[in-house]
């Protein structure tokens, strides 16, 4: 493994934590504030926002910066985020140092893909991606579940400089492990901008944002699931985002192998067991061993399908992949927001706390449809390329073949 994926797991670990970290402290920064849980979801929507325009925008500004570089200063503004959300005096400055942080996220996984996957050989490519990602999965083993212990014993606050201290580690770790990368000459916004014009482009981005959505609407409302529904006590959500953690690590890793030998079948079989165990949430969470079991599982099907998905976009985007990488970061993050939102509302809405894990069914499975579509948009592409290559076979052979003129007769 070259160390310059281990650098970008590092800063990838110190993204994942401040991402999913919030979710644990929910109900402690919503009464620090005097708000309610669904206004303190916004927290995870803003920067889920934040994330969705950051994504393009900081990679075309980063166009003319040598990609090393651009990942150091995406690190240094990510912990400058995490300082404004510690140090905010009221709930609209927490909200913006959120949204700062946010802003380096997307740029960073979407290059940071690009240069892991130029790293080593076409045939590990989504390997080096999962490796990469294995940073923030990671994260939701050992980051989140500290944090929220620090969070709920020393106060929400302190966490986030803890954040911000793994933001300067991982710049640091870029600076000294990964190895300088040029710009790439004749690539212009342009031709980044044309990937968007391929469907399977846009089908896969489409994927992400419902299929990571549907993982979302469970997690971000977790800690009042687990304990109004299941019944647990505060204190045991540190060692239940460690099972989601674990989770998580295990289908990153999952995805990113079988997404070498077959991507589709992986997405297809992901997508569609996500499906149904977020349905089959509603009826677990009543119970704490089945709710900690269906967390699990929901945090390995939901990752299992990160490395492919990543993949997907790169190969289609071929020749012009980075912006494309980038956006599709965006794309995962607008189904956090999506999801945080419509979980949001069903609550408000007097459906019962377990109801954001069927809005999350309901995503999952568009995206398995999706992926549907996208597998037999592509089957027919193949067949239509065949026909035509077979026919141009023929027409070349009928041309070749000599034509036999018969002798007038005397």
């Amino acid at each position: 493994m070259p160390l310059a994926l281990l650098a970008l797991a590092i800063g990838a670990f110190g993204i994942g934590t401040t991402e999913f970290v919030i979710m644990g402290l929910l109900p402690e920064v919503a009464a620090d504030y005097g708000v309610s849980i669904p206004t303190a979801g916004f927290l995870v929507t803003g920067y889920a926002l934040g994330v969705v325009l950051g994504a393009p925008l900081m990679t075309v500004l980063g166009t003319r910066i040598p990609r090393k570089r651009m990942l150091m200063l995406l690190m240094v503004l990510f912990v400058a985020g995490n300082v404004l959300s510690a140090l905010a005096p009221t709930f609209g400055v927490m909200l913006s140092g959120r949204v700062v942080a946010s802003l380096a996220h997307g740029a960073f996984f979407g290059i940071g893909a690009v240069v892991a996957a130029d790293l080593v050989a076409p045939e590990k490519k989504a390997g080096a991606i999962a490796m990469m990602f294995t940073g923030l999965t990671v994260a939701n083993v050992i980051g989140v579940p500290l944090g929220t212990f620090v969070g709920q014993t020393a106060g929400w606050r302190a966490t986030f400089l803890i954040v911000a201290a793994l933001g300067v580690l991982g710049l640091l770790g870029i600076a000294r492990l990964v190895p300088e990368q040029p710009r790439p000459e004749g690539v212009r916004l342009r031709h980044e901008l044309a990937a968007f014009r391929n469907v399977q482009v846009l089908l896969a981005m489409a994927m992400t944002v419902l299929g990571f959505g549907g993982v979302f609407a469970a997690i971000t409302y977790i800690t009042p699931m687990m304990t109004e529904a299941a019944g647990f006590a505060d204190g045991s959500v540190t060692w239940l985002l460690v099972l989601f953690g674990l989770g998580m690590v295990g289908g990153n890793l999952v995805g990113g192998r079988f997404a070498d030998r077959a991507l589709m079948p992986m997405l297809y079989v992901s997508l569609g067991a996500l499906a149904l165990v977020l349905a089959l949430f509603t009826v677990t969470a009543q119970d704490k061993i089945t709710a900690a079991v269906t967390l699990t599982l929901i945090g390995a099907l939901g990752f299992a399908t990160v490395p492919p998905l990543q993949k997907r976009v790169l190969d289609q985007a071929s020749g012009a992949p980075t912006l494309a990488s980038a956006v599709n970061i965006g794309a995962f993050n607008l189904g956090n927001a999506l999801a945080a939102w419509l979980g949001g509302l069903v609550i408000a809405a007097g459906w019962g706390i377990t109801a954001p894990n069927w809005v999350g069914a309901l995503l999952a499975g568009s995206a398995l449809a999706l992926a549907v579509l996208s597998g037999a948009l592509e089957r027919r592409g193949r067949r239509g390329a065949s026909r035509v290559v077979a026919g141009a076979g023929t027409a070349a052979g009928a041309a070749a073949e000599p034509v036999v003129v018969a002798a007038p007769r005397r």
